[in-house]
């Protein structure tokens, strides 16, 4: 018997679907009372099903390598639309590039403050402290002034600024905080400037959008792997769907390059998370297959792998509310009304 697997509804995870259509060839799209993610729905967990258990073209029955591409295909897509969304970028307002100069950046300055107080300006640009040149370059820029002042309270701290074409040295002496350590009451930053790159012709479209596309994956797979050997510290760091919403928003008011990162970024997310091998994601159903494999093709006792599904679901849909509770609350207009 062949038939058309159904296609992804608009939202998940609810008991019946609020709204639901059957169009010709048996495909049905329903909008659900959670929204809480997309599904595809298989004829194999349809209760309702006429279809015969043992029908070669259950997804159950397909062969391992039928069913590892279909699992994968929503992975897939993530993937192909984050390239997509960067290649679109690359076309239309170009990549932002970001060349890297000497020093550190001072953008802000807090009124009365030392850095104030000593003749420190906005736009600055530290080169040395006290004598040792800063690199071009890297968070170690930063971080060695942060060192240095937090480490003088009350101590002259000599300054190498640029400040338009004008190179000279500044004394500043931090005021001491209430656990010791000195400030300035400055903002520091990586001294660069951003550049757009237009691609000439569609190879090197396709080529910026490549290079962009890793870099991006490889800052997501870096960030994932700091939230797991450091969860203690990153737990509060995790975000749900109203946080992801109001990051999108936000993001979305400052400008269209940030916008289309945040996509592609997200994108590229998805597709790593949804790769884990947990239950309830596509990479927990792929765990499955690849046990079946090792097997011999011999699947677990059906009783095992649905107790091990139902755990997952549970503990995503409990980290779920939990997030979006503690998202909302953080929302800046929930805080005034509270």
């Amino acid at each position: 018997m062949n038939y058309p697997q159904p296609l992804p509804s608009l939202f998940a995870i609810s008991p019946s679907p609020i709204i639901s259509l059957n169009p010709p060839l048996n495909v049905e799209y329903s909008i659900r009372a959670f929204p809480l993610g997309g599904f595809v729905g298989f004829p194999d967990n349809d209760p309702e099903s006429d279809i015969p258990v043992d029908d070669e073209n259950l997804l159950k029955n397909r062969p391992i390598l039928d069913r590892t591409i279909v699992i994968s295909a929503g992975v897939i897509a993530n993937i192909i639309f984050a390239y997509a969304i960067i290649l679109a970028q690359v076309l239309s307002v170009g990549l932002p590039v970001q060349e890297a100069f000497p020093g550190v950046l001072v953008p802000e300055v807090r009124a009365f403050s030392a850095a104030s107080r000593d003749g420190l300006l906005p736009g600055d640009v530290i080169l040395a402290v006290n004598g040792a040149n800063l690199p071009k370059t890297g968070p170690n820029a930063v971080s060695e002034v942060v060192d240095v002042i937090k480490s003088s309270p009350n101590k002259n701290v000599l300054l190498k600024v640029e400040r338009g074409e004008q190179n000279f040295e500044i004394g500043v002496t931090p005021d001491e905080s209430f656990d010791g350590t000195g400030k300035i009451g400055v903002q520091l930053s990586n001294n660069v400037k951003i550049t757009k790159v237009i691609a000439k012709n569609i190879f090197e479209a396709f080529n910026f959008a490549g290079e962009e596309f890793w870099g991006l994956s490889s800052n997501v797979v870096d960030s994932l792997k700091q939230t797991f050997s450091n969860f203690s510290q990153s737990a509060s760091k995790v975000s749900g769907p109203v946080a992801i919403i109001a990051v999108g928003a936000e993001v979305a008011r400052s400008n269209i390059d940030g916008l289309y990162q945040f996509a592609a970024v997200l994108n590229i997310n998805l597709a790593v998370i949804n790769l884990l091998p947990l239950p309830a994601l596509d990479g927990g159903s792929l765990a499955f297959i690849l046990i079946e494999a090792a097997r011999g093709g011999r699947k677990l006792p059906l009783e095992i792998e649905q107790r091990i599904m139902s755990s997952g679901i549970v503990l995503v849909i409990t980290l779920g509310f939990f997030l979006i509770v503690r998202d909302t609350l953080n929302l800046d207009f929930i805080k005034d009304m509270l």
